[in-house]
């Protein structure tokens, strides 16, 4: 009895000690001796539970799922390239359930203790990943970004996260969870670290090739609970820094313009839309671009695991277990095919507005993370705001980048840049530019 005491106490300190990021640890070594010549040699890193590492269940983050699939027989290629690159796999982190919620609180395994606001969420799905970079206890991490699950707990947390352009880095191996928006991203805490980790897995060519303009996108920023106004005098202060002025930088209603430039929107009107005070100030055309990711989202999950979830009938916490009974309700008659077509004509728009070398600045989130355990109720117009902005990069597939801006009233602070397309590269060496100033 002593002896089990001793174990569990062991076991309470260890979780402590980790912030309660790990599902599990172990170590995985680079693939190749070490060498300095290799992009990452010495750094360490963790994965979500959502990607598959030999000889271990991938878990997805619920107990039922771990107990009816078998542990996996080869290592997802993202991991596998990590690896080869010199760096070392420390072990797997918690996430959301079936990564269905970006707020981080995973009913089961316990919520990642966000290491800037330990009263606050730390984001989801990509919690624990999120935590463990934040935490310092690894150098960088690898998370999924479907509908947010970088980008929010990067900007939680206080640290850089990204979302490639989709499928430029591969998903295979990973547990899908809606294919029109995977991408595996990931975390640092600073944009060299970053940087390094896209040039093994990023398949376009480096290059260092400048900004021509940087939109600001002031309805984004007015959906922000506060700091607006702050944020956009740091974008605007750090642009004049690097290159002499600002006559680069350039203001939009971002929402304005994709009304114009993406008709297939109004076949969405009034779908979905919130009626939370909260939500008014939300341009329509946002809102609508909102419900079209969170159509198809719902569509391609119950295609992905509806028949699991009706056979296994698994143990879902409070939300989860909601959104996905609402999953399962989605048939293709629920607009899929308008959803789509607005895909389409996004990514055309957004192109158009931004061209090879233009950048879009926003707010990564509306506001500081909430408060553990707030009612999912309570959270209902803070989240119609955040899918809003979210859905932009996630319903185009354009690549961002959310940049930590410090910490105001223990709370952290960040803003979002986009670029088109394929140009993480470009998007990447921007944010480093752009870091190296804020620095100083």
């Amino acid at each position: 009895m002593e002896m089990e005491m001793e174990m569990e106490m062991e076991m309470e300190t260890e979780s402590r000690k980790s912030c309660g990021a790990f599902m599990e640890k172990f170590t995985l070594q680079p693939s190749c001796s070490a060498s300095d010549e290799l992009p990452l040699n010495g750094l360490t890193f963790a994965v979500k539970d959502i990607f598959d590492v030999e000889g271990h269940i991938t878990g997805f983050g619920n107990p039922d799922w771990a107990k009816t699939h078998s542990a996996a027989t080869s290592t997802a290629p993202t991991v596998l390239s990590l690896l080869k690159a010199g760096a070392t796999c420390v072990g797997k982190t918690v996430m959301d359930e079936m990564a269905y919620s970006i707020n981080g609180e995973n009913f089961h395994y316990g919520t990642p203790v966000n290491p800037i606001s330990p009263d606050r969420v730390p984001g989801g799905s990509s919690s624990g990943s999120a935590v463990a970079v934040g935490a310092k206890l690894v150098d960088f991490s690898l998370g999924t970004d479907t509908g947010g699950s970088v980008r929010v707990p990067a900007s939680y947390c206080g640290i850089y996260g990204i979302r490639p352009s989709h499928g430029v880095v591969s998903t295979a191996e990973v547990i899908p969870m809606a294919q029109s928006f995977d991408t595996v991203g990931w975390f640092a805490r600073d944009p060299l670290i970053l940087k390094q980790v896209g040039r093994v897995l990023l398949q376009s060519e480096p290059h260092s090739v400048g900004p021509t303009n940087i939109i600001i996108a002031e309805d984004c920023f007015k959906l922000q609970d506060s700091n607006s106004s702050q944020l956009i005098e740091t974008m605007v202060n750090s642009v004049q820094k690097l290159y002499g002025s600002t006559h680069m930088i350039k203001y939009a209603s971002l929402g304005d313009y994709i009304k114009e430039n993406v008709p297939s929107l109004k076949k969405l009107m009034t779908i979905g839309t919130c009626s939370n005070e909260e939500s008014s100030y939300i341009p329509y055309s946002l809102q609508d671009l909102s419900t079209a990711m969170r159509l198809l989202q719902k569509y391609e999950f119950k295609e992905n695991h509806g028949e699991w979830v009706s056979n296994v009938k698994p143990s879902l916490g409070p939300g989860i277990a909601e959104r996905i009974q609402d999953a399962l309700k989605t048939t293709r008659d629920d607009n899929i095919d308008v959803c789509r077509s607005v895909k389409t004509e996004l990514v055309a728009a957004l192109t158009a507005l931004l061209g090879d070398s233009g950048i879009l600045a926003i707010p990564t989130v509306p506001g500081p993370p909430p408060k553990l355990r707030t009612e999912t109720t309570a959270l209902e117009g803070f989240r119609a705001k955040a899918f809003s902005l979210l859905s932009i990069a996630g319903v185009s597939g354009f690549c961002q980048v959310s940049i930590p801006l410090g910490i105001q009233d223990n709370l952290p602070m960040s803003v979002s840049l986009l670029a088109k397309h394929g140009s993480d590269w470009f998007l990447l060496n921007v944010v480093e530019a752009i870091h190296n100033v804020l620095k100083e």
